[in-house]
């Protein structure tokens, strides 16, 4: 068998395993989700080993979301770093078995702080989830691992659990690109969250006037590179012309020398604010499936002073 067969056969395995623990989703979960934002301290995850990375890189994920929460090593737990916690958090134990001893052994210390304690497990019949006041089931039938010894589908699966977990507290404290930014500084993602318009916009707007002719508007469109030219009357933008509108004119209209601007342009053009996160302006891009967005000042949504097109963007992250 190719190793792209075999392959394509462990995928699918685990996409089985995951939509069979999506059904058993219940009750529970969302009771986790309102426990969590209910809490006036931070979210301690703790696992060890390879659930244990699992166990951080869904802390860390939360923290960057909006959740006030670390993750915290459960052997180092059991030898000074449960300073760490104070009363008023809720610790997440993380293991699939539910019989690890190094997790099990903090749950009286965690318990005699005062914690709330929410179990993530593959065994919701072990000792931690009989012991935790809340659970969260992340239990799988096989894993992907030929043995069935390696953690695999089990550690994807406490992934996926905590994605949801992270999406849903973010949807419930509305959780904003500008939040976003604001824990992202650096990198590509830091300059794409925290750029804005003002600063990859051209200010080199097409225009044309309203009784402008159709090669006016075709050379406006050519010349600027845009794919698109705005309409004026006078000082007040009217309305856009796009390539498209251009080719669609061609076919319908048999007198092109007769045609003007304001015969063809589409009124309802779509703008953005010039102090707006590149962000916002992506999403408006993606929601018409446009490629050009008029770029405003921010007092009056009437004065383009700009334009962005997608590639400003992409050149930007990129």
């Amino acid at each position: 068998m190719k190793y792209s067969d075999r392959a394509k056969e462990i995928f699918q395995q685990e996409i089985n395993e995951f939509q069979r623990l999506s059904e058993t989703i219940n009750g529970d979960f969302d009771a986790v989700v309102e426990a969590i934002l209910a809490c006036k301290g931070k979210l301690v995850l703790m696992g060890i080993g390879k659930t244990g990375i699992i166990a951080h890189k869904i802390a860390s994920s939360l923290a960057s979301t909006g959740t006030h929460s670390v993750f915290v090593n459960a052997a180092e737990a059991m030898h000074g770093d449960l300073g760490i916690i104070a009363p008023e958090d809720i610790v997440v134990l993380v293991s699939n078995s539910g019989e690890t001893s190094e997790i099990l052994n903090v749950l009286a210390p965690v318990r005699r702080i005062g914690c709330k304690i929410i179990a993530m497990t593959g065994n919701p019949g072990s000792h931690l989830a009989k012991d935790c006041d809340l659970v969260l089931s992340v239990h799988v039938d096989h894993e992907s691992c030929p043995l069935g010894l390696a953690p695999t589908t089990s550690t994807t699966a406490t992934l996926l659990m905590g994605d949801a977990l992270v999406v849903c507290l973010m949807e419930k404290r509305q959780f904003k690109a500008e939040n976003f930014s604001l824990y992202h500084p650096g990198g590509a993602l830091g300059r794409q969250l925290l750029g804005k318009v003002r600063n990859r916009m051209s200010t080199a707007v097409p225009r044309v006037s309203t009784d402008a002719s159709f090669m006016e508007v075709v050379t406006e469109v050519t010349d600027k590179h845009m794919g698109t030219t705005f309409v004026f009357d006078g000082d007040q933008p009217v309305g856009i012309i796009t390539d498209g509108d251009i080719r669609r004119t061609i076919q319908r209209f048999p007198d092109l020398k007769a045609v003007k601007a304001g015969d063809i342009m589409s009124r309802n053009y779509k703008h953005v604010p010039q102090q707006a996160l590149l962000t916002e302006a992506l999403e408006l891009l993606d929601k018409y499936n446009i490629t050009t967005l008029a770029v405003t000042s921010d007092e009056d949504t009437n004065d383009i002073i700009g334009i962005l097109s997608i590639h400003h963007i992409i050149d930007f992250v990129g």
